[in-house]
Parts: C-alpha cells; structure tokens; sequence
C-alpha cells in the first residue's frame, strides 16, 4: 500500500512529531505554528525563495493546468485578477459522471491505512503546500485581491495552520476509539463467560464536496478538504470561478503526495465549471456527495441545507458583525485598532466589523468623555491617518474583489451622514486595480430607514456607526442582530466590569465569538489556527466552527465487525 518514495516508517520520522505537538496545542489552545509567517524564511531545504516562487506563478500563466484526472471531456478558465491581468490559464473540466465513480475506486485503501496514516499523509500534502508558500500567495493574491503580504501569510502558512488544525481534530476524534482487536468478556456466575473478539474502523461517508470561496480560497478551503480527507472520504473540489488557481494548485499536490505513498490519486480531484455552468447545485444534490463544505452567501447556504439532505453540510454564511462601544482606558489604541480592522482587505472578510453601536450621549475615556460624533470623526481621522499615504494603503486594502463590492460601496454614501467619505487610491504597479479606503456612515439606531441599512450584511469597506440611547440599548440590538442576522465576531469596548459581564452573556446565550478591549496588534477580524475558534455554528453566520471536535466527528462512522472468540 506504499511505495518507496513515501513508506509510512518514513512519513511517521517526517511528521509524527508536528501531529503530536498539533495534538497537544488544541489542548493547551496556545500559540504555535510549524509554517513560517515571514518571507525571508523560505529559500531552504527545497522551499521556493520569493524569485522562485513568482517565476513558479509565472509559469502557470496562460497555459493548460494538467492534472491527469479520470473524465476529462474539455478545457474551461477565464480568472482575471482583481488587479487587472487575465490569468489565462485553462483547467480541465470533469464528466462527473466518469469523475466520481473514479474518486470512490481507491476508498477502502484510504480507510484500510488508518487514521494516522491519513493523518501523515495530510501533513505531507501540507509540508508540501508551505514550501511552494511564495507561488501559493501569489495564486491567492491574483484571485482574491489580497495585497501580497496578507495573500502570502492568511493564503499560507495561516491556511496551513487551519488545515493542519483539521488534520488534528479528525485523528483526535477517530481515535477516541481503540483501533485494531478489542476483548469483550462478560462474566455469566457459573457458567463459561461470553465472549467476542470485536474490531472498530472509521469509516468515511463518502465523497466529500468543497465548494470555495473568492476572497479566502486556502483558507476557508483547507478546514474542509483536510477534515474529510484524514477522516478517509475522497474530496472533489469546486472552486470559485473567479479563484480556482490557488485550490487548482492544492489539488495537484494532493494527488502527486497520495500516488507517491501508494494511494489512488482520484482520492482528491478538482471540477471548474464552464461560464455560467452553475455546477455547484448540481453536484450538492449527487447521491455520491455526503459532506459538503461551503463558504459564501446566505442565500446558497440556506438553498444547501435545505436541498442537500443526502449530505453533511458545512455552512459559513453572511452575518452582521457588530462592535458595541461603551467606554475605553484607551482611547487612542481603541481607534487605531478599529480604523486597522476596518480597513484590512478593504474589509471583505466575514469577520470585518461593520456596525459600530455608539451611545448617542457619548463615552467615558482616559482622554475624558467623548460625544458621539466626536468618537465617530476621530475613528475617521484615525482610519484616514492610516491609509493616507498611498503605498501603505495598497498594502492594507488589496484591491476590491469585484464589481458587487464597489456597487455596495458607492451605494452606501446614500444611507446616511457620511463620516468618512471613501477615495480611490492609485496602485502604480497595477494601474486597473479598484483600490478604494473604507467609508465610514453614521445611522441613528432608532429610525426604521436605518435599521434597514445597518440589519443586513453590507459586504466590503462599509461600516456604520450607529447612535443608540444607551448601553443597556447596544446590547439589545446585539442581542437582535446575532439572533437574526448572525455574526462571526463581536467586539466590545468597556471599563465598566458589570457591562463587560453582561456582554459575555449575551454572545454566550446567542453564541457568538467575543474580543473585548482590543487595543493593541490583535484585531477582532483575525484568529489563529489551534487556539481561535473560528464560528461558533451556534448563531445563523454559520453552522460550524473552525475547528472543533463537531467539525470533524460526523465526517465518519465507527464500524464495528464483532466475532465469536
């Protein structure tokens, strides 16, 4: 079942000691990575240096992406970067009907390894991935958008992270069973004892769909594709049409690790669609797809779970991500590290904030209290003293993903007062890029045309900052909000300890996640791999979390063949 290139002894001596210590950090939740975070750390033991990396990118470019996989009856493309260039690059497209029945062939090979042997073999496709780190985050940079730096660490060793946190979680959960021949003798007084000899084997459930998103392809994708793999289901991936160079390139990694240790390629395979194909609901409702993963709208997220019953399905839709402000003791790191996180990637993240409640009769701070609009124009000079000179702009913001964005964008200086007036910002390396700083527009929270605007996800550099009467009325439209509407994160600002309090008790009874009094180099839109919960799949943003026990343990079964002894 292995081969020479990449025996089990070998990938246990390689990888053995990075699964045990992810084992032990999902415990402690402490900090830890195994993927370099700084450019400069590549270049050595086979990794690819920055020159490398780009002229690796480079020769992707307007040619046909081989991969060998069963059913291909053509060639489909048409990614154009979010800064302007035409990929060019055509990637086969799949006859499901021959793919599919091809993916499942080598399943009771997979499943027959057993979970450790998953596991280092998803370790190996993901050492693999972090040493080609520099050509990856160029692939993420030319779909999503992103500025190169955070392409290359949340499209890479961050993504990594996130995959390798699945791996953990799927062999920690397998696990909790004994593997191999267990006995079972039960006393029965004078008589002989009964007796059996049982065995128990995780089972996978079979073709496991990952349908990626534009914005975070990697790192949303890799939860997925990772949990599902180490747990012995074979995983097709769909990428988004506008992104599917990064996955493309995971995918061709996967398939060359999984045949060099013995196992059947066609255990992880890719479907691009032709325009307007629409292949995502075709394949959610296929009686082969069992699990699927899905980052993206509301409005398909809610179509999946309602159609796809056939299958586990996976969810991290839209929410409205709210941070409530009610005092600080610092008034300056406050603003600076809200004006950062409203303006990373020009705020397409799912974690972005984008309403701000606000008591109309102002705050409490160590620079003394602070009105309502005097908190609202300083976080608008602090967001604007941050992006004012152009080049640190460029490498915040990215570029605008695509068209939508900018719509929602112009719109929303229509909604109210503006703040914070949204500018155009000149990329000199890339001239077609959208580059455009946050708008900032003020909502009173008691006027029903508002509530239409601030209620719904506003996706992109928007946020709103919403008067309310008090504290105490924040936190009911909190309450609301998470309730109705969803929310990955919620932030708060308050030296009161009885608000902080009941802060906690409302995203703990409406299960969001909650930073408070960030004022530091953390922000509310970012987490880590092994120690963040990513969701918390309890409120309607999204029906899972990255990463938990839950996340992984309905991707298999436990089998039980029991014998007479």
């Amino acid at each position: 079942m292995a081969t020479a290139q990449l025996t089990t002894d070998r990938l246990a001596e390689k990888h053995r000691s990075t699964l045990d210590q992810a084992l032990d950090t999902i415990r402690t939740r402490a900090y830890w990575s195994p993927y370099p975070e700084h450019p400069k750390a590549y270049g050595a033991d086979g990794s690819l240096d920055a020159a490398a990396g780009l002229a690796a990118h480079q020769a992707t470019l307007s040619s046909r992406f081989e991969l060998d996989q069963p059913g291909t009856d053509g060639w489909t493309g048409g990614e154009t970067s979010p800064y302007g260039p035409s990929l060019g690059i055509e990637y086969p497209h799949a006859d499901i009907d021959v793919l599919l029945p091809a993916m499942r062939a080598g399943t009771g090979a997979w499943r027959d390894a057993g979970a450790e042997a998953r596991a280092l073999v998803c370790l190996e496709i993901l050492a693999r991935i972090s040493a080609r780190t520099h050509e990856f985050a160029h692939a993420v940079m030319h779909t999503s958008g992103q500025a190169f730096m955070m392409a290359f660490q949340a499209g890479g060793p961050h993504a990594q992270d996130r995959g390798l946190e699945a791996v953990a979680y799927a062999y920690a959960e397998q696990t909790r069973t004994p593997a191999g021949r267990a006995d079972w003798s039960k006393p029965q007084g004078k008589r002989d004892p009964l007796e059996l000899s049982k065995e128990f084997t995780p089972v996978g459930r079979g073709v496991a769909l990952v349908i990626g998103c534009n914005t975070f392809p990697t790192w949303n994708g890799y939860p997925g594709l990772f949990a599902s793999l180490a747990t012995g289901n074979p995983v097709l991936v769909k990428p988004h049409p506008r992104a599917v160079l990064p996955l493309a390139l995971t995918v061709r990694v996967a398939r060359e690790v999984l045949a060099e240790a013995g196992f059947d390629p066609n255990l992880v395979a890719l479907a691009v669609e032709r325009p307007g194909e629409g292949i995502a609901k075709t394949l959610a409702v296929r009686p082969e797809i069992r699990i699927i993963d899905y980052t993206g709208s509301t409005e398909f997220g809610d179509w999946l779970e309602a159609n796809a019953r056939q299958a586990q399905v996976y969810t991290e839709k839209a929410g409205v991500n709210t941070v409530v402000v009610d005092s600080t003791d610092d008034y300056k790191g406050m603003l600076a590290n809200l004006a950062f996180s409203l303006s990373l990637y020009s705020g397409q993240m799912c974690t972005t904030p984008q309403n701000l409640l606000i008591p109309r009769e102002g705050i409490a701070t160590d620079q003394g209290p602070k009105s309502y609009d005097e908190v609202v124009a300083d976080l608008a000079a602090s967001v604007d003293g941050l992006l004012g000179d152009d080049a640190r702009a460029n490498g915040l913001l990215g570029t605008l993903v695509n068209p939508d964005v900018k719509a929602r964008l112009e719109a929303a200086a229509g909604l109210g007062e503006v703040a914070l007036a949204s500018r155009e910002v000149a990329n000199p390396e890339y001239p077609d890029a959208v580059v455009r700083t946050p708008v900032i527009v003020k909502l009173d929270g008691s006027k029903p045309d508002a509530q239409a605007a601030y209620f719904s996800e506003c996706f992109g550099p928007v946020s709103f900052a919403v008067s309310v009467d008090s504290t105490d009325d924040a936190l009911e439209l909190l309450r609301r909000t998470v309730r109705e509407k969803g929310a990955m994160t919620v932030g708060a600002y308050t030296t009161s300890a009885e608000t902080e309090r009941a802060v906690e008790e409302v995203c703990l009874e409406e299960s969001a996640q909650l930073s408070l009094n960030l004022t530091g180099g953390v922000y509310v839109n970012q987490t880590a791999a092994f120690s963040d919960f990513h969701g918390s799949g309890g409120n309607p943003a999204a029906n899972a979390a990255l990463c938990d026990g839950a996340f992984v343990s309905n991707r298999f079964r436990v089998v039980e063949v029991r014998r007479q002894a």
